[in-house]
């Protein structure tokens, strides 16, 4: 997984590791290329070091639909099992003890993803304890400063998106991505839509997921190109080889960005080093947790592009992902689910203010929220 910085935290004996699945409303549904998601589901991870402190991190679930209890259940009989009452001396060492203690299991089951996700909560857990039991901001403690973030509206459906933009720009948002890959003249219209509502400085952003193949992505960008658009996100499928991402990149009037769907420290070096990609976006929830992401992260913003973190879940990641943007600095931006979201903001009390673009975080000890789990057990649908 690799290691991170930290100023100021120390070790601890992991007592216990909790984690509970959940699933709210999402109305309306979210609408991707590859698929609508009906509900919201979230997985939370508690962990406590047995002198009263604690830490809370949040693990990737929306795809596929029942892939919330799995990832839990991941946790619960084989994760904590295994770090359960042994100590570590820093909370960088957690998940990669975790990742090769479970290497057999991982090609045995041929389930990288759901591993790297549950490993990836219980570090983002493990940190936000260190830093709670040091009194430090999370980003202080990943070597840091507590600074206002930049955020953009994301998820933006393809249903008269401008109604969205319209009303997440009076919210206070700095950016906008339309998901597309929806047909040709869909996705056109809807572009035309946001940038006539948005005017032509807005930062606009569309997100294909994946959606098109080379020669579909070419035959779009003199499409594209009319928009301005600040990038391009996933237009062909993640694992394309970075040759082609690099012809792809040398041929778009806007720069790419991928990193969602990236798994590994040495793949995110490599497309870091490709040139293909003008912005680059690990999800903390999703692979490496805020060690793993706080060091890719530094390598972006090193190389001179774009850290960007992927985030579309609940409230728990989105902090963590805000302190580590925080952190490392760089001209990126936070993405923030612009649809209604309980697991957002029930995750993450009390929920940070926006103002003129940017999340204002504050100087409390860790991701600075504590999830208000009883509102959310209340709003929640059968699993």
């Amino acid at each position: 997984m690799g290691g991170s910085e930290g100023t100021g935290v120390g070790g601890f004996r992991i007592a216990r590791i909790e984690a509970a699945a959940y699933r709210v409303p999402a109305d309306p549904p979210v609408r991707t290329a590859f698929g609508t998601m009906h509900d919201r589901p979230g997985v939370v991870v508690r962990v406590e070091d047995g002198e009263g402190n604690h830490g809370w991190g949040e693990i990737f679930c929306n795809w596929p639909p029942p892939g919330a209890e799995h990832r839990a259940r991941l946790v619960r009989d084989v994760l904590a099992p295994l770090a359960t009452g042994r100590d570590f001396d820093h909370p960088s060492q957690p998940g990669a003890w975790l990742e090769q203690r479970t290497r057999v299991l991982v090609l045995q089951c041929d389930e990288p993803g759901p591993f790297a996700q549950a490993i990836a909560g219980i570090d983002g857990a493990c940190w936000d304890l260190a830093a709670r039991r040091a009194g430090l901001p999370l980003a202080v403690a990943l070597g840091g400063a507590v600074r206002p973030v930049p955020a953009y509206a994301s998820g933006i459906n393809p249903d008269r998106p401008e109604r969205m933009a319209a009303a997440k720009r009076a919210e206070g948002y700095g950016g906008f991505k339309l998901k597309v890959g929806f047909g040709r003249d869909r996705d056109v219209d809807n572009l035309a839509a946001m940038r006539a509502e948005l005017g032509p400085d807005a930062r606009l952003m569309a997100d294909a997921n994946q959606a098109w193949s080379l020669e579909e992505t070419r035959a779009m960008l003199p499409e594209l190109a009319r928009f301005a658009l600040h990038w391009l996100e996933e237009p062909v499928m993640a694992d394309t080889p970075l040759e082609a991402w690099r012809t792809l990149g040398a041929a778009a009037p806007m720069r790419l960005a991928a990193g969602e769907n990236m798994r590994s420290r040495s793949e995110f070096s490599a497309a870091i080093a490709s040139g293909a990609f003008g912005v680059v976006q690990p999800d903390a929830i999703k692979w490496g947790g805020v060690t793993g992401c706080a060091a890719v992260g530094r390598e972006i913003v090193a190389a001179g592009l774009d850290y960007c973190p992927h985030f579309l879940s609940g409230g728990i990641g989105l902090m963590a992902s805000a302190h580590i943007l925080a952190a490392v600095g760089g001209p990126g931006m936070l993405e923030v689910d612009g649809n209604e979201n309980q697991l957002r903001t029930f995750l993450a009390q009390p929920f940070p203010a926006l103002a003129d673009g940017f999340f204002r975080l504050t100087d409390a000890p860790g991701i600075g929220v504590e999830p208000d789990l009883a509102r959310l057990e209340a709003a929640r649908r059968p699993l």
